[in-house]
């Protein structure tokens, strides 16, 4: 197996790993503050991420990768969970979806400035395509006025696409796993004490999915996903397996049809085979 299939298969297991983090999210507001929610999803894989680079004696990483480091600590062990759990706060998480079709496009954007890939032109003309269906497919289900939450989705997505792509491009001289790791860590030192100082109590009335919510968001969405995400992204490259996050909101679709017996229209189906045949057009012109 080559090396851009192996990034594209782990990119693909990273995006399915994050289809369910704004639906977590969502059902995590409900119960818990978002300051509290933001900081404790930070603390917890936090601590892991130390026993994990202990166990794997993972080598510390140079002075010069402290910056880099910092702005994938901003952009998604902070920015997006704070700013996401927020907007969740205004809208749905299947509004959150119009959003979420933007996010390839900000991460390639911030690949060519911050990773240096020039991607051919076809591959733009894939990308907006595809965004655009993800987004007027979401938009069909209705999209209330909610200015505030629109704007704080839209400076998620903004923060995400910069931390992404700031993350692949240090996974390749570090590791994938070792960046996340790394980016928890240097995180600690303000999400340890916010999540002491921001505990609400009461725990006893917090209901089991909200627990489950919490534990989702804290392991896959803020550590295991990442490993995978940031290992497709450096191997297949930045602009290209980012598209994968096209299929996002088709996958959170799929699990809401398996799970809660939701149904799926033909339209779905449709778009779905659209947005795919996006991604493959975006992975042919992608470097």
């Amino acid at each position: 197996m080559d090396r851009a299939t192996s990034g594209w298969i782990s990119g693909l297991i990273g995006i399915i790993i994050f289809s369910g983090s704004l639906p977590a999210t969502r059902v995590a507001v409900l119960a818990f503050d978002p300051l509290f929610l933001t900081a404790i999803r930070a603390a917890i894989p936090g601590v892991l991420a130390i026993g994990l680079l202990a166990i794997m004696k993972a080598p510390r990483p140079r002075r010069e990768d402290l910056f880099p480091l910092a702005i994938v600590a901003t952009g998604v062990v902070v920015g997006f969970p704070l700013l996401t759990a927020l907007a969740l706060v205004h809208i749905t998480s299947a509004q959150s979806i119009v959003f979420i079709g933007l996010l390839p496009l900000s991460t390639a954007l911030f690949g060519v400035w911050r990773g240096g890939e020039r991607p051919k032109p076809a591959f733009w003309a894939f990308s907006v395509i595809g965004s655009a269906l993800v987004a007027g497919f979401a938009a069909s289900y209705g999209v209330t006025a909610a200015p505030i939450g629109n704007a704080l989705m839209l400076g998620a997505i903004i923060i995400c696409g910069l931390g992404y792509a700031e993350g692949a491009r240090l996974s390749r001289t570090l590791g994938g796993w070792q960046v996340i790791s790394w980016a928890l860590v240097l995180s600690l030192p303000v999400s340890l004490p916010l999540t002491v100082l921001l505990n609400p109590g009461g725990f006893e009335a917090i209901t089991l999915p909200s627990w489950l919510a919490l534990a989702y968001v804290c392991l896959f969405s803020m550590l295991i996903g990442f490993v995978f995400w940031y290992r497709g992204l450096s191997l297949g490259g930045i602009a290209a397996v980012g598209q994968l996050q096209l299929l996002q909101p088709f996958f959170g679709l799929a699990l809401a049809a398996f799970l809660l017996g939701e149904t799926v229209t033909p339209l779905m189906l449709v778009v779905t085979l659209a947005v795919i045949t996006c991604v493959i057009g975006a992975r042919r012109f992608g470097r």
